[in-house]
C-alpha cells in the first residue's frame, strides 16, 4: 500500500480575510463621543499682549468646591441644590444691586441698545474634589445660563432657547446669547487635602 500525503490547507488567502474583516469592523463601528463637557478654550494670546484690566469683585461669583466635596459660594456653604438660583440671581441682576454685577449697554440685533451684565463666575476646585461634584457644578451652572437664555427666548420669540437652537435660527441664539454670555472662569485646582 502506498504512502498518502497530507493535503495541505492553502492558507494564501487568509491574510485577505483577516483584512477585510478588520476593514468591515472599522467601518461598521460607531464611536460615541458625547462625553465630557461642552467648554470652548479661549485662542492662546499673542506675546505682545497686555494683560487685561482687572475684573472688580462684585462682578466676580466666586464658587468653590474643596477637598471635603463641600460647596463654598462667596465665602458660604451651600446645597447644590441652591446654586442655579442663586447663580441666576447673579447673572441677572434684576433689581441691579450694587453688591452685583455692573451692566454695560450693547448693540444687540433683535434686542437693540441692551444692558448686558459684567459678570463672570470663577469656578475653583481642591485637586481632592471628587469627579461627581465636579459634574453637579458644572451642570447647575449651565442650567442656569440655559435657563435665563430660555426665559428670554420665550419673552422675545415666542420660542423656547432650544427650539432656536435646533431649528438653526443661529442669528436669534447668538443674540440671546450675546445677552447672557457664558462666562466660567476656571482656576487651576489646588493641592489643600496634604497630598
Amino acid at each position: 500500500m502506498a504512502k498518502r500525503d497530507t493535503p495541505e490547507i492553502n492558507a494564501g488567502s487568509m491574510a485577505d480575510i483577516a483584512f477585510l474583516l478588520l476593514v468591515f469592523f472599522l467601518v461598521t463601528t460607531t464611536m460615541d463621543s458625547d462625553y465630557g463637557l461642552l467648554r470652548k478654550l479661549p485662542p492662546p494670546l499673542p506675546p505682545e499682549t497686555v494683560e487685561p484690566p482687572p475684573i472688580k469683585d462684585r462682578n466676580v461669583f466666586v464658587v468653590l468646591a474643596n477637598a471635603n466635596d463641600q460647596l463654598l459660594v462667596e465665602g458660604e456653604v451651600m446645597e447644590i441644590s441652591q446654586l442655579k438660583e442663586s447663580a441666576k440671581e447673579f447673572i441677572a441682576n434684576p433689581q441691579r444691586k450694587e453688591d452685583l454685577p455692573a451692566f454695560k449697554v450693547e448693540e444687540i440685533p433683535y434686542f437693540g441698545k441692551t444692558e448686558v451684565s459684567k459678570q463672570v463666575i470663577s469656578l475653583q476646585n481642591d485637586r481632592g474634589t471628587s469627579y461627581d461634584l465636579y459634574i453637579q457644578v458644572q451642570n447647575e451652572l449651565a442650567r442656569a445660563y440655559d435657563e435665563l437664555r430660555d426665559e428670554l427666548a420665550r419673552e422675545k420669540f415666542g420660542q423656547s432657547f432650544q427650539y432656536l437652537v435646533d431649528t438653526g435660527q443661529k442669528k436669534k441664539v447668538s443674540a440671546i446669547k450675546d445677552v447672557y454670555p457664558q462666562r466660567i472662569s476656571e482656576a487651576e485646582p489646588k493641592n489643600t487635602g496634604g497630598n
